[in-house]
């Protein structure tokens, strides 16, 4: 089973029909084990929070969203430990403490990070950190 590292900008689109939505959903599948910092469930509460505050969704949507979303399955790995490699990195590669997060998770477990955020994507697929990241539509390697 690969291993793979989710962020929020991945997650979300698992329940919202939106660009790249369907890319999403392919790491939903059996043969890849889910990762994230506790820190997902924040930021996927607050995208959901955004999007109702715009219109795009409705009160009522939302809470069946986070009802799904708790059922994926997803290992959740607390942040306390991560913190001095996301700082490393946040400070390093100039990257949000947030991403950063994400990313020391995906550096220890030896796996990437699979990202809906283009801009994040973008400033690190070249880089040292270009293992460690991967962008939505390109499905890795089975193991």
């Amino acid at each position: 089973m690969k291993k793979l590292v989710v962020d929020a900008s991945v997650a979300v689109k698992w329940f919202i029909p939106e660009l790249h939505a369907g890319d999403s959903l392919r790491f939903l599948e059996k043969e890849f084990s889910l990762l994230a910092p506790d820190l997902i469930l924040s930021e996927f509460g607050n995208i959901l929070w955004k999007k109702l505050q715009r219109g795009e969704i409705k009160a009522i949507e939302a809470r069946e969203i986070i009802a799904d979303f708790k059922e994926v399955p997803l290992f959740i790995y607390p942040s306390a430990p991560l913190m001095e490699d996301a700082w490393s990195i946040a400070e390093k590669y100039l990257r949000s403490f947030y991403d950063s997060l994400y990313l020391a998770l995906a550096r220890i477990q030896g796996c990437p990070l699979v990202t809906a955020d283009r801009k994040l994507y973008d400033a690190l697929k070249t880089g040292p950190l270009r293992k460690n990241i991967l962008w939505v539509e390109n499905v890795p390697d089975r193991q």
